[in-house]
């Protein structure tokens, strides 16, 4: 299917089946992250059987989120499921190790704002001018009239204020704020949210950053600063995986 699929499309399909998996790109951020979790309560106010895989489960930096424990790892033994549903995914193989602990599924849906997707589901919604898949998320849900409850108000808000850098991101769009507006008054604690967001940082960071301004230099008068650091100090000090795919 090379067209987007209606919003009503996706609504009958949240609502005639029961068991679901909600899965998100490995090495998630918090756009990801909060659609899987938004995602996975909304569907347990309807009633649904949920559950949420990523690859490397929930990182430390987002469990303030509410039901962030929902986020689990996929386990060894595959499971089956009527519906599984990629959230900010734009290739069936980025959910990773996933894939192989999905047994079988009668249907995929594909919800993502990156232009590279490659529509690999069978209901697909892909807007790249959503700064986030939170913003697809949210207009779905007020489409579809789905619930929307305090927890997935935060989650949303995270999901969007992360992937626009604080609405900060040359992407970010007047709907992004009107958004954002609606979600505070639908509960979002925006002024605890953005503290823990953006404020607060494991003590591997701070030690990450000392060790990077311990080796700063300046060039092109003044005008240029770098640093460089080993992959075996950055393993050290926890900033790199053991499998040196990518920061964390």
């Amino acid at each position: 299917m090379t067209e987007n699929a209606t919003l009503t499309a996706l609504g009958d399909a949240l609502r005639q089946h029961q068991r679901f998996l909600i899965l998100s790109h490995l090495r998630p951020d918090g756009d990801a992250l909060g659609c899987q979790i938004a995602l996975a309560l909304c569907l347990q106010q309807l009633g649904k059987d949920v559950t949420v895989w990523n690859q490397d489960g929930m990182l430390e930096k987002y469990a303030f989120l509410p039901s962030s424990d929902l986020v689990q790892m996929p386990p060894a033994a595959p499971e089956d499921f009527e519906v599984v549903v990629a959230l900010d995914t734009a290739a069936r193989t980025r959910v990773g190790t996933c894939l192989q602990s999905i047994g079988a599924a009668k249907l995929w849906l594909n919800i993502d704002h990156h232009i590279s997707n490659d529509r690999y589901g069978d209901l697909n919604y892909i807007d790249s001018s959503a700064p986030a898949t939170g913003q697809i998320l949210y207009e779905l849900i007020r489409d579809q009239e789905l619930p929307l409850t305090y927890a997935m108000a935060d989650n949303l808000f995270i999901a969007i204020s992360t992937d626009t850098g604080s609405f900060q991101y040359p992407a970010t769009t007047a709907r992004s704020f009107e958004i954002g507006a609606e979600l505070i008054r639908a509960g979002a604690n925006v002024g605890e949210l953005s503290r823990q967001a953006y404020d607060s940082f494991p003590r591997r960071r701070i030690e990450l950053m000392r060790a990077l301004l311990n080796v700063l230099k300046f060039s092109s008068h003044g005008q240029v600063a770098s640093f460089a650091l080993s992959a075996a100090e950055a393993k050290r000090l926890g900033a790199l995986p053991e499998d040196n795919e990518g920061l964390i």
